[in-house]
């Protein structure tokens, strides 16, 4: 295989978010980020080219117990836009919105289970 093959192979990116109950993170993914552009495809959130799912695990504690040790970054054209959704659903805020330099644009908000969700904008963003 050639290595331009080799690095047009990976099509998408994602991540299984394991829970006790499962059905409490779903409810709040699909409202945090749907109307952000979000889709629910079957039994996992698309984001862009990217999926997060959830399964229930027994075997997981309630609450995350290194909450920054995994970020799950979404990539958004307008954070501000964001923010304001994400407010309106009483979101715990663990970064408030700040810029990062570069112009970058960051926040960081927790899951009901303790699981770190941060946005990002680049002045780049369309």
């Amino acid at each position: 295989m050639s290595t331009e093959a080799v690095q047009e192979n990976v099509a998408g990116f994602g991540v299984v978010l394991g829970a006790t109950h499962p059905e409490r993170l779903i409810e709040w993914y699909r409202a945090a980020l749907e109307p952000l552009g979000a889709r629910w495809e079957g039994h996992m959130l698309a984001v862009g080219a990217s999926i997060i799912g959830f399964d229930g695990r027994d075997d997981v504690a309630e609450k995350a117990a290194e909450p920054g040790r995994h970020l799950i970054n979404v990539l958004v054209r307008d954070l501000r836009a964001a923010e304001q959704h994400l407010d309106s659903l009483g979101v715990t805020w663990v970064r408030p919105v700040e810029e990062m330099g570069d112009g970058w644009l960051i926040c960081t908000v927790a899951d009901p289970v303790g699981n770190y969700l941060q946005f990002l904008q680049s002045s780049q963003a369309d």
